[in-house]
């Protein structure tokens, strides 16, 4: 990833009809508050450049193609009171080590994206949350309010947008000081060219930050190179498809187990309507027990339309159960089974399994269980839980993962491989 922050100041959008609904969305307090931040991301220098949203979206055609492989990941949730070098660097580092380890596995060329420099925003599955008796706002990521359990922390603060916006910048300045030598290469153990995606959930934020791109007209989301739509907001009358259909940037949307044929179609229909390789991704997340039932359907039929996008498995969100201490975790022998079978699935189908999508982090925490040699014990979770919302991969369960699942896509499946399939309960997010 290269380019500087500069760029051309915001042009306001033309007046146009109301937005659709939009589901997910801050309760903001009544006041000058929301208007003033929005003003200011206004104002704001783009994070991203359209120059390198277009560089991305090649890389990606590549992937489309099945002439790459997309290796995207980093945290579930970002943190404002966790900004820290030295983590930035060592999750950079994990990217980059699950990446050539793929990339040596399969043949082939990675793309780089981390869930950085922007995933400040979480949906949820309820309004409120009550503890002890006391209902509160449910916690929405730092973008919108805190995680601490009080009524100051959990109302949401639209002064947040402008601080979520800063700390991205700082971020992704630390990002590209990482990841370029002034040769060009990327110091040992760091990928050479690394890109910033979140979900483009709030769109506040999202709007206040979309720019015009003065070279190839039209208008992009300088608030990250690739945003994707979730599970819970990929209504076709929605208020996110609607936005993500007028940027320019590469974007992606999570396809899980309730997705039908019908509706895909029509939503690739919407938001790729030039059929352009490298437009959009589908990240699908079924959870281990369902992903060989459901996904070859979806990709039959989205094939016979001949729609060339890039199918990337998100192993992690479909696997999501309950810790006997109360925690949410996820087994890694989940997680390894869903991406073998998307990886089943799709060559089965003479699909290319264009990438994988994790929740990791660089650091030597207890979230997810189980790995090689026993990995984590559910005994570790109390005292070694650090997200602020989902389960992630450690670095040593993210480097294993990558070595377990290159021993199985390095040569043609058996049907040994299709064996036995553990089960992992649903849950959306």
């Amino acid at each position: 990833m290269t380019g500087s922050l500069l760029g051309a100041p915001p042009v306001p959008p033309a007046a146009g009809p109301p937005h659709p609904p939009a589901r997910q969305q801050p309760h903001w307090p009544e006041g000058p508050a929301l208007r003033s931040s929005l003003a200011a991301l206004g104002r704001s220098l783009p994070l991203v450049l359209p120059d390198e949203c277009a560089r991305l979206r090649s890389r990606l055609a590549a992937v489309a193609r099945g002439e790459a492989f997309l290796v995207q990941g980093g945290d579930c949730a970002e943190s404002l009171d966790a900004l820290d070098a030295g983590s930035i660097r060592r999750t950079v580092a994990t990217l980059g080590g699950v990446a050539d380890v793929l990339g040596r596995a399969l043949e082939l060329p990675t793309v780089t994206v981390g869930r950085l420099a922007g995933q400040y925003a979480k949906p949820r599955s309820a309004e409120t949350e009550i503890r002890d008796g006391v209902e509160l706002p449910v916690y929405r990521g730092d973008a919108v309010n805190g995680h601490a359990f009080t009524a100051a922390d959990r109302t949401p603060d639209p002064g947040r947008l402008v601080r979520v916006r800063d700390a991205s910048a700082a971020t992704l300045n630390l990002v590209r000081a990482l990841t370029a030598n002034e040769d060009g290469t990327a110091p040992e153990g760091l990928p050479r060219e690394l890109y910033t995606s979140h979900e483009g959930l709030v769109l506040d934020y999202e709007r206040a930050l979309t720019r015009d791109d003065p070279a190839g007209g039209g208008r992009y989301a300088s608030s990250g190179h690739l945003l994707w739509i979730g599970e819970r907001t990929r209504q076709l009358d929605g208020a996110h498809v609607a936005y993500f259909a007028g940027i320019g940037n590469p974007i992606a949307v999570k396809v899980g187990p309730t997705a039908g044929t019908d509706e895909l179609i029509r939503l690739v229909d919407r938001l790729d309507p030039d059929r352009d390789p490298g437009r959009l991704t589908l990240i699908v997340r079924m959870g281990a027990g369902r992903i060989r039932d459901v996904l070859p359907d979806l990709i039959s039929k989205t094939v016979a339309e001949g729609m060339t996008v890039g199918w990337v498995s998100d192993p992690m969100h479909g696997n999501t159960v309950g810790a006997p201490c109360g925690r949410k975790t996820r087994r890694f022998d989940d997680i390894l089974d869903e991406t073998a079978g998307f990886f089943e699935v799709t060559r089965g189908l003479g699909v290319h399994p264009g990438g994988i999508h994790l929740e990791l982090t660089g650091d030597d925490v207890a979230e997810c269980v189980g790995g090689t040699g026993g990995g984590v014990g559910y005994d570790e979770l109390p005292g070694g839980y650090r997200s602020v919302c989902d389960p992630r991969l450690n670095r040593r369960q993210s480097l294993d993962l990558a070595r377990r699942l290159a021993a199985l896509v390095a040569r043609p499946p058996s049907p040994a491989d299709a064996g036995g399939r553990p089960t992992g309960r649903d849950t959306a997010s």
